[in-house]
């Protein structure tokens, strides 16, 4: 099957190592923006209730046999969890050909371990978040040099179709990548929930404290993408001197909040490196 998406002409076949919710959100993607058929898609996953439930759902094939899936497929999604890496590896060494580009999405799994692990050179690895489950992900990546155009042009359609991509030159930067979008959801989702508990406190029930946070900063991300400002510049905007938000800034600095996002990032930046070791 043949499509053009963003200008790309795009063919490809999919074997998916791992059927879990993000492997899903990449299935589904891949569906949704006609980037392939349900067909030309293959799944495997240990667990035989899930390979029902992918296959119900979406109609592609699934067997329970990795070896198997990965015979069919122009792209091999690995989307399972770390600590079964090394028994998949063992499976699957020397049984990619080079036409076939693996495409990991296990945290903390560096291309040399997957180099080595699967005698493989055409390796692309990426960074996704949760949002890409609603088509609204962050997914930062980075390919090694054997990795052809066309590859590159599968990979970018496929990360493309779960929201937005960037691809960086260095693996480095995927570790970094990891510390502010890839857990940057789980910071967002505690401040909301501190918010909500804030306002509860203050006398607003539940429900109305709740869509008067989620909606606030669902228009305030989306007012900050769309007006070309800067964050500081949007920030000073709406804090008139000796006022209510004056006021709340104040007691957020007082606590130290922008000192404690940035040791947050560093901790998860470090701690990233340390998985990959």
């Amino acid at each position: 099957m043949k499509k053009q998406y963003e200008g790309r002409e795009v063919s490809m076949k999919v074997a998916f190592i791992g059927g879990g919710n993000m492997g899903e959100a990449i299935l589904a993607a891949i569906l949704a923006k006609g980037l392939s058929s349900k067909e030309a898609i293959s799944v495997s996953d240990v667990s035989q209730t899930r390979r029902q439930y992918l296959g119900q759902k979406y109609g592609v094939t699934v067997v329970g046999d990795n070896r198997q899936a990965v015979s069919k497929g122009d792209i091999v999604v690995l989307a399972i969890k770390p600590q079964q890496l090394a028994e998949v590896m063992a499976e699957l060494n020397s049984q990619l050909k080079p036409s076939q580009l693996a495409l990991s999405i296990i945290a903390g799994a560096r291309i040399s371990t997957l180099r080595h692990g699967l005698s493989h050179n055409h390796i692309v690895r990426v960074m996704p978040n949760t949002p890409a489950q609603i088509g609204e992900g962050m997914s930062a990546w980075t390919a090694t040099k054997e990795v052809t155009k066309q590859q590159k042009t599968w990979a970018g359609s496929i990360l493309g179709a779960m929201g937005r991509e960037i691809y960086v030159d260095d693996e480095k930067y995927i570790d970094m990548a990891t510390a502010v979008s890839g857990s940057g959801p789980a910071y967002v989702f505690l401040f909301a929930e501190a918010l909500v508990d804030a306002a509860i406190h203050i006398g607003l029930s539940h429900d109305i404290a709740q869509e008067l946070v989620l909606q606030t900063i669902l228009g305030s991300t989306q007012f900050m993408q769309q007006s070309g400002k800067l964050p500081s510049e949007l920030r000073r905007m709406v804090t008139s001197p000796g006022g209510t938000t004056a006021e709340a800034l104040a007691q957020l600095e007082k606590g130290q909040f922008t000192e404690l996002i940035k040791q947050a990032v560093i901790a998860a930046y470090n701690k990233a490196k340390e998985l990959g070791n």
